[in-house]
């Protein structure tokens, strides 16, 4: 009797064990039971008894299904919240776009100018002057990487603007990032925060800039010219600075970066509209305290079709200069105006300023003589380039003028800086282009004096 329920119990366990781990599978219990008996394990009133045992519990509850298994593709598809820039190298957050842009150069550089003897001193030249000097550096502009956040809040679009600009070479860091060259062991190089500011406006509105960035006087000179790509004159090469000098002060004024608040109008028929409140620059060599900003406006007009393109500029400059501790107190002024036209692969472009009391090379440098008197200024440049496939040539001639004040005698002063540039490009890639570069520039001063030097450069820049 024992044994028999020993088997019994050993039978109920076995099914109750089979029957309860696995409720889809319920007929082996049925067929497990039956061979039991047949190996006469099990008599057959056990085996009735535990058939009869199982028909009377209840079915098991249905065991829900697992829920579907996601795809790798879905699981990774954040579609809805990251996806590809349509412009520039970036991603889409949600409603906010957050776009990175760069540029990276080097340039082996070789300067061979005058002796720097007295003959060849001019006060505010630009010829290199001294023995031949090699280098690799920075061309015109030093690298760039920029961050630009952007989105739409209340109807508006807004962006926050970064842009940080360092050197390839060493500079003392006296007088800011771009200050002058120290090729010195264990030196480092300088970064350039040149721009940060926000922006906000509407289609219908236009778009309001606070912050510091490119001016607006004069910036369509130098973002047109060819040497913004290359070296132009050096400005120096025996021990670089993370900049050289490109055209500035050789046909127009640098328009420098600037803090402001600046307003640009939507285009209506091609034409827009750019004015703004500028941070008042002080005389180079003057004690000032500015009691208004200065004032900066730009006027430009785009055209294109099939085969021609056209980017015309009228801009302008005023500040009110407020001198102290005997400095002098003047209004410097000057308007530029400019034309770049296109036809399939050829581009030309003229430009022109006329000023006074804005001085030469930068603004308000050379501005007045040693009274107070305003000098006069002008210059332009005119260039041409030919692009045929991936190759481009291209040329230019500019030259910048300073004026002696009435009565004024300084034999020494600038009168003229010139400079011839020819260029070579090679577009290795979208974002590679080669370049190959001569440069001669010629400094003239009121008296007898003149300075002339020639430069040879040739390296790579990329734009991203």
């Amino acid at each position: 009797m024992k044994a028999s329920r020993a088997r019994l119990c050993a039978a109920v366990a076995a099914a109750c064990l089979i029957g309860g781990a696995a409720p889809a599978y319920a007929d082996t219990t049925d067929d497990l039971l039956l061979t039991l008996k047949q190996k006469g394990i099990l008599t057959d009133a056990e085996y009735d008894q535990l058939m009869a045992r199982k028909a009377a519990q209840p079915a098991p509850a249905a065991a829900e299904a697992p829920p579907p298994q996601q795809s790798a593709a879905q699981a990774l598809d954040m579609s809805h919240y990251v996806k590809m820039a349509d412009k520039g190298v970036g991603i889409q957050i949600g409603d906010v776009g957050v776009t990175f842009s760069g540029e990276v150069n080097g340039f082996y550089t070789h300067d061979s100018g005058d002796k720097a003897t007295p003959e060849h001193t001019v006060a505010g030249g630009l010829a290199t002057l001294g023995p031949k000097s090699s280098a690799v550096r920075n061309g015109l502009l030093p690298a760039f990487f920029k961050i630009d956040v952007t989105t739409q809040q209340a109807g508006w679009d807004v962006g926050a603007h970064f842009g940080f600009y360092p050197g390839i070479n060493s500079v003392s860091g006296v007088g800011g990032a771009n200050s002058a060259g120290t090729p010195q062991a264990l030196a480092t190089a300088g970064i350039d925060f040149r721009q940060v500011y926000l922006t906000f406006g509407k289609p219908n509105i236009g778009e309001f800039k606070v912050g510091r960035d490119i001016g607006l006087f004069g910036s369509d000179a130098i973002l047109n010219d060819i040497t913004l790509l290359s070296v132009g004159p050096t400005g120096g090469n025996a021990a670089p600075s993370n900049t050289s000098l490109g055209r500035i002060g050789l046909g127009y004024i640098y328009t420098d970066f600037q803090p402001q608040i600046t307003y640009t109008s939507p285009k209506f028929a091609g034409f827009q509209v750019a004015v703004g409140a500028f941070q008042p620059l002080q005389t180079i060599g003057d004690n000032e305290v500015n009691k208004t900003p200065g004032f900066q406006g730009k006027v430009t007009y785009d055209w294109k079709n099939d085969d021609w393109s056209a980017h015309v500029w009228l801009g302008g400059i005023t500040q009110k200069h407020n001198g102290i501790d005997g400095s002098p107190s003047y209004t410097g002024s000057a308007f530029d105006v400019g034309a770049k036209i296109g036809f399939g692969g050829l581009s030309v472009l003229g430009y022109y300023y006329n000023g006074k009391g804005v001085g030469t090379t930068g603004l308000f440098i050379l501005s007045t003589d040693a009274l107070g008197r305003k000098r006069k200024s002008d210059g332009f440049y005119a260039q041409a380039a030919y692009t045929l496939g991936k190759f481009t040539i291209a040329g230019s001639y500019g030259l910048s003028h300073l004026s002696l004040t009435s009565g004024e005698i300084n034999p020494t002063l600038l009168d003229k800086n010139s400079a011839w540039v020819g260029q070579g490009r090679y577009q290795l890639t979208p974002w590679v282009t080669l370049l190959g570069e001569y440069v001669h520039t010629k400094s003239e001063a009121h008296g007898p004096n003149e300075a002339n030097s020639d430069v040879l450069a040739t390296g790579a820049i990329l734009f991203f």
